[in-house]
């Protein structure tokens, strides 16, 4: 394939943009919430090495939304539907990380599995099947809308409720458990909510995809930032360029979403790691030079 072609197809839509724009609209602002919320969502999914849970839960979301499509109900109640099935199911069977990756596991060949099955049993449109595994700019309808900016919302309510002992429980499970927090029903809950936002995650840029807002814009936050409050809002703020830029990306070419928001994001990650890379030589150099010389020179030989 030629650069014209290639071109074409990325951006050959500019001369319409500003209309394009308007028929998208919804995919935006949906896209917006989820960036937002699924960046701060990802940070507790680094902390308590959960990235496959959150490949296992899209499976089943994706099952329950190619079912709704299947029998004719939206598709957004039955993403919803495996989605919380999923996360309840992880969540409650899953208390050590060996179980918990044992039943991802075999969670996700099952549920993508049924998802492909309930697909090929569906004969309406193509691009409907489309659109629930790679995402597609269109597939945000204007019902759909409040619902999905509605879930982004409960979402976030529900992990600002949460927040301090889910942060505690991520960082010293047993300390946690320890000083009386109640580890389980914590673990449960963010479940739940991880369920959620993935069930919106699927609508924006499909099954196969939704780690690319959901772990990505994380990672690359914890590799430049360490606070307590800087790495959340980082990593909200990547999320929310990878959504946002990769559906206005999108809209002016002929090629689905998802390929703009992963590439965004992959490549916020690798600035990130570049420049975390460079923050930690420096630190370590300029401590080699506050230390007396017999100190370093004692590091160094050993």
């Amino acid at each position: 394939m030629s650069w014209d072609a290639i071109w074409e197809a990325m951006f050959g839509g500019l001369p319409v943009y500003g209309q394009l724009l308007g028929l998208v609209s919804n995919a935006v602002w949906a896209g917006a919430a989820l960036g937002l919320v699924g960046g701060l969502v990802g940070v507790f999914v680094m902390q308590r090495d959960m990235a496959f849970a959150v490949h296992g839960i899209s499976e089943l979301s994706f099952a329950g939304a190619a079912a709704a499509l299947l029998i004719g109900v939206d598709v957004v109640t039955g993403s919803i539907f495996g989605s919380l099935i999923a996360a309840a199911l992880i969540g409650w069977l899953g208390a050590r990380a060996r179980d918990r990756n044992s039943i991802i596991g075999v969670l996700m060949p099952f549920g993508l599995g049924l998802g492909i099955l309930f697909l090929s049993l569906y004969d309406g449109r193509s691009a409907n099947r489309f659109s629930l595994l790679t995402g597609q700019i269109v597939s945000v309808q204007t019902g759909q809308l409040g619902w999905l900016i509605g879930i982004s919302a409960v979402v976030l309510l529900g992990m600002l409720v949460i927040w301090r002992p889910l942060r505690f429980d991520s960082l010293d499970p047993q300390s946690a458990a320890a000083r009386g927090v109640p580890t389980t029903t914590v673990s449960l809950l963010f479940m739940i909510l991880l369920g959620l936002i993935v069930a919106v995650a699927v609508h924006i840029i499909g099954a196969l995809l939704v780690m690319a807002l959901l772990v990505t814009p994380a990672a690359a936050a914890m590799r430049v930032a360490h606070g307590p409050l800087s790495v959340p809002l980082l990593a909200a703020a990547f999320g929310f360029v990878s959504a946002v830029g990769g559906i206005l990306l999108a809209i002016a070419g002929t090629l689905p979403v998802s390929p703009y928001i992963t590439t965004i994001s992959f490549v916020i990650y690798l600035v990130c790691r570049v420049v975390g890379a460079r923050q930690g030589r420096v630190t370590r150099v300029r401590g080699g030079e506050g230390r007396p010389a017999a100190v370093q020179g004692a590091s160094v030989n050993s």
